[in-house]
C-alpha cells in the first residue's frame, strides 16, 4: 500500500457541496477506495487560501486515477501528490485548520 500528501486547489463554490457530500458519507460506499477516500477528505486542511491538503491511502496506478474519475476532479481543478510514508503527511499538516471540522 501507498500513502500520498494530496495538495489540491478546491473549486470555491463547491465547498460546501462537498462538505455536505462528506455528512452524509456519499463516498463510504464507492470501491475499493470509498473508505480511505472519506476519511482523507474529512481530515483535509487548508494549506493556503483555496488550497486543500490531506494524506491518502491508495493501490492504483497511476495514483489517485479512480478517485479521481469518480469524485476527486468534480471537486479538485489542480491536484498534486507526494509519496510519504503512512501518517507522514498527516504529521506534516497536523497543525493546520481542518476544512471540515469535526463536530462537538
Amino acid at each position: 500500500m501507498a500513502h500520498y500528501l494530496v495538495r489540491a486547489v478546491i473549486e470555491p463554490t463547491k465547498v460546501a457541496e462537498l462538505a455536505a457530500e462528506l455528512a452524509r458519507d456519499a463516498f463510504v460506499g464507492l470501491q475499493p477506495f470509498g473508505a480511505s477516500l472519506t476519511e482523507g477528505l474529512e481530515g483535509a486542511r487548508w494549506e493556503s487560501p483555496g488550497v486543500a491538503t490531506w494524506e491518502e491511502e491508495d493501490y492504483c496506478s497511476p495514483p489517485l486515477a479512480m478517485e479521481r474519475a469518480a469524485v476527486l476532479d468534480r471537486y479538485f481543478p489542480d491536484l498534486r501528490i507526494e509519496r510519504v510514508e503512512r501518517d507522514a503527511g498527516w504529521a506534516e499538516i497536523d497543525e493546520l485548520e481542518r476544512i471540515f471540522p469535526t463536530p462537538a
